[in-house]
């Protein structure tokens, strides 16, 4: 695998889109855009895990190498401005507080361009009132939100998470992101992906269908360019952030079904009942479009044939491989009318890709 460095960020990006061109040559693209990425603090989330060394206790990586050395870690470049801000503040804290520091093994940190952080301490260790009245005291002194892990406990000292805001075009959306749930790491680039994402569909309507919709991150502005949104997602605490949202931004044409995309797959092939559907009436729906941002495996055959049915398809890939087993098929019915990358990972091999296409 390549390996890349934190310096010449534009020759690095060059070199994955001569890739991606490549890769992609057989399906004749049209221009690619390109959305870049700042080459420092893009990061809004990231897991440490800690060293103790006698009495200090320090932030640490592993290497990848045989022997997994330890690499202590005063700053975290990539991180956001404010999560490197707290990593020297919050330390600070547990190496004064053996209440804090004793078995504590990892901390993951939770942060948004709107100035909020959610860090989680994990320990070894059963954890007791005595933890939770220094917790209290930190969350105080450092203005975040904290929360407590050992094996089978889980306490959340004032609220288990933040709310980000992204513009697009030219509105402000709110999101509830929970610790336990998938958020784009990369703040600023999501933003670039969801204009994109909201301008491209402008001119769609009718009702779509949304596969794979988390918190719904691209759900609420892509409801504006449409009649109605069924969206889909089997994650129940994701469920929960998407419906939350929805009421934070006073959106009311989306419909959330909790279900996989084998599960929709189904249910609009009429081979099988939901009770998770007993409310929303699939018949009632014109569908004109279909938007689905599926995990690295990409979509299965049946669920890439689903997506064939329709007008206009939007596709996000977080895996250019996936997505080119399934463009082979999807193209075979469809024209490709629009292409983006995002450098939602600098620094690593890693492209996520924006495709749009309409039936032929």
């Amino acid at each position: 695998m390549k390996q890349y460095t934190v310096t010449e960020y534009d020759a690095q990006l060059a070199e994955k889109i001569a890739i991606f061109k490549q890769d992609f040559a057989e399906f004749n693209l049209p221009s690619l855009e390109i959305f870049t990425s700042p080459e420092k603090h893009f990061r809004m989330r990231a897991e440490f895990r800690i060293w103790h060394k006698g009495p200090v206790s320090t932030y640490c990586m592993f290497g990848d190498d045989e022997f997994k050395r330890p690499y202590d870690l005063s700053e975290f470049p990539i991180g956001s401005a404010l999560m490197n801000k707290l990593m020297t503040e919050l330390m600070v804290e547990i190496n004064n507080s053996e209440i804090l520091r004793t078995k504590l093994f990892q901390v993951d940190f939770l942060t948004t361009r709107s100035e909020e952080a959610l860090i989680s301490l994990i320990y070894h260790r059963k954890l007791d009132d005595e933890w939770l009245g220094e917790a209290k005291d930190v969350e105080q002194k450092l203005g975040i939100h904290l929360i407590g892990r050992s094996r089978g406990q889980k306490i959340v000292v004032s609220r288990d998470h933040v709310i980000e805001q992204m513009n697009v075009q030219g509105k402000t959306f709110y999101y509830q992101q929970i610790e336990s749930g998938f958020t784009q790491p990369n703040g600023f680039v999501c933003e670039k992906m969801l204009n994109w994402a909201t301008e491209k569909s402008k001119s769609w309507g009718g009702d779509l269908i949304e596969l794979y919709c988390g918190n719904g991150n691209f759900t609420l502005p892509l409801s504006q360019n449409f009649t109605r949104v069924l969206a889909t997602e089997l994650a129940k605490p994701s469920v929960h952030s998407a419906r939350f949202n929805m009421k934070l931004n006073n959106v009311n044409n989306i419909a959330i079904a909790r279900l996989s995309s084998e599960d929709f797959s189904q249910a609009i092939d009429k081979t099988r009942a939901f009770r998770r559907l007993e409310n929303i009436d699939l018949e009632d729906y014109k569908f004109t479009s279909i938007f689905v941002d599926p995990p690295r495996s990409g979509m299965d055959p049946h669920t890439t044939s689903v997506t064939q049915r329709y007008e206009n398809i939007m596709y996000i890939s977080c895996n250019p491989a996936t997505l080119h087993n399934n463009l082979k098929t999807i193209t075979q019915t469809h024209h490709i009318t629009n292409i983006a990358v995002f450098d939602q990972f600098p620094y690593t091999h890693h492209l996520e890709v924006g495709v749009t296409l309409c039936k032929k």
